[in-house]
């Protein structure tokens, strides 16, 4: 595999060119989730609409038929359901934690197992999140473990 840099003038608009064999690859994924987390999702908090990056975003919940994002110190409700947020995130570090929860495996500090084979999540700013024994291999999976 060849992997070429070129520096541009700013007046030129960035291009990435991918040319492989196999679509699927995760290293191609990853390519694709590049592009997801340069996007964002709308969301509000206090009456006000914020543009909230997918970088910035620790997991995404469903609660009582209502959505939101959770950031650093923040909390959003979003106008976006379940499936659309994994389908936004594929190919990045996301992936389903539970069944209202999709998590981002980057802002994970540490993990320890927890009751019944799940595990404990405990994110960056100190909250725990439940990955449930279904999802497990998936977290493993992002992790590399």
């Amino acid at each position: 595999m060849r992997f070429t840099i070129e520096e541009i003038h700013p007046e030129k608009e960035e291009e990435l060119i991918v040319r492989c064999y196999d679509m699927k690859s995760d290293w191609v994924n990853y390519v694709k989730g590049v592009e997801n987390l340069t996007d964002g999702v709308s969301g509000s908090k206090d009456g006000k609409f914020h543009r909230v990056k997918m970088k910035d975003i620790f997991y995404f919940e469903v609660v009582d038929n209502k959505s939101f994002v959770y950031c650093q110190q923040d909390v959003y409700e979003v106008k976006m359901k379940l499936y659309e947020f994994e389908e936004k995130s594929r190919g990045s570090m996301f992936f389903r934690a539970s069944k209202s929860v999709v998590l981002n495996a980057d802002k994970i500090d540490y993990i320890s197992p927890f009751l019944s084979g799940r595990f404990e999540a405990v994110l960056l700013n100190g909250e725990k999140v439940i990955v449930s024994r279904q999802y497990v291999s998936d977290l493993k999976h992002k992790l590399g473990m």
